[in-house]
């Protein structure tokens, strides 16, 4: 059952209703909150607060609401509207867009901790124990005013917060430490730059070798690179041009960021060389990193929307809205066997 309908800004300051639910047991894993991704799926879904719905879990994939059953409908449930105000900011939503947005995620200490998680999460710089619950510590305590800033912590500035022992305390600053040098594709991950993710990181990598190369980079270089479309290039032109962006990664440089050669070692047959993979669903035979692994490994390109330039949409237990994109659009659909057999 839908309890009630929350918002959640992410980094970019883009607003995601949340379902809280009765928690419920799925596979394992108690469950009490799942995403309804943006308002026209809410409307879709003809989701409302009382509801009792049909919840998905698949692998790593957040939890979401795939179905409404209306007929269990209470009399008195309550319709879902986006707030039109959050963080102090008026909430706006571009024309041909479907998300919900803040315009100066920036001035928002909601979407600040949101980059924090981010910057150290396990596909960025992967720090062991550096949760959100000690990153909202570290910054209560004004230990951490952006990310850059961890690199600079001692021991002696951890030890005093309640219930951080002296080896705890130790264990972190290892952690931290060790993570300064760190592949350029993580790296340009971490940043957060809107609509750039794993692939797109990985792209700019090949194409400009390093971090200075990729910021003096022109519109109209970023335009022409194959996958990157006008609205993607745009949106990277326009982070490495602000101010703050370039203050923050000269201050990543001067905490002793240094970033590495990226490990393409492994099989020297490149049979997926200029096929591009899309996963949807949870795998069994390995988990969905493993899989991605693996079709990079062997020359394979993955993307996360399916396209007219998709190879192959890979499903998987449970899968979500992109397999009924790739039916539509007429890509080729396959299963986790078939895939194995590709990777053999």
């Amino acid at each position: 059952m839908v309890h009630d309908i929350a918002v959640q800004v992410g980094r970019t300051g883009v607003l995601t209703p949340i379902a809280i639910l009765k928690p419920v047991d799925i596979d394992g894993v108690i469950v009490s909150r799942a995403t309804l991704h943006n308002m026209d799926e809410i409307e879709r879904l003809g989701v409302r607060t009382g509801d009792t719905v049909i919840v998905q879990r698949a692998g790593d994939v957040i939890p979401d609401v795939v179905r409404v059953l209306k007929n269990l409908r209470p009399r008195v449930s309550k319709k879902f509207r986006m707030p039109r105000i959050f963080c102090g900011q008026r909430v706006s939503r571009k024309p041909g867009e479907v998300a919900h947005r803040i315009p100066y995620p920036e001035k928002c200490e909601l979407v600040r901790r949101e980059y924090f998680y981010h910057f150290v999460s396990k596909k960025a710089f992967d720090i062991p124990g550096l949760g959100p619950k000690i990153i909202d510590r570290l910054i209560d305590e004004g230990l951490a005013q952006n990310p850059a800033d961890l690199f600079l912590l001692k021991e002696g500035d951890i030890v005093p917060l309640k219930r951080f022992a002296e080896k705890s305390a130790e264990n972190l600053i290892h952690a931290i430490q060790s993570r300064k040098k760190i592949e350029l594709p993580r790296l340009i991950y971490a940043l957060g730059i809107i609509h750039v993710g794993e692939e797109t990181a990985m792209d700019l990598t090949e194409h400009f070798g390093t971090l200075e190369k990729l910021g003096g980079a022109k519109l109209e270089e970023l335009e022409a690179l194959p996958n990157i479309g006008p609205v993607v290039a745009e949106s990277i032109y326009n982070w490495f041009q602000e101010k703050r962006n370039k203050e923050f990664i000269k201050k990543l440089a001067h905490v002793g960021i240094k970033t590495g050669n990226l490990s393409r070692a492994g099989s020297r047959d490149q049979k997926l060389k200029g096929l591009t993979f899309v996963l949807t669903g949870g795998l069994t035979t390995m988990t969905r990193e493993e899989a991605r692994a693996k079709i990079r490994e062997l020359g394979g390109r993955l993307r996360e929307s399916v396209s007219k330039k998709t190879s192959y949409v890979i499903v998987g237990n449970e899968p979500g809205s992109k397999l009924e994109r790739a039916r539509k659009i007429g890509v080729k659909i396959i299963d986790e066997k078939s895939l194995l057999k590709l990777l053999k």
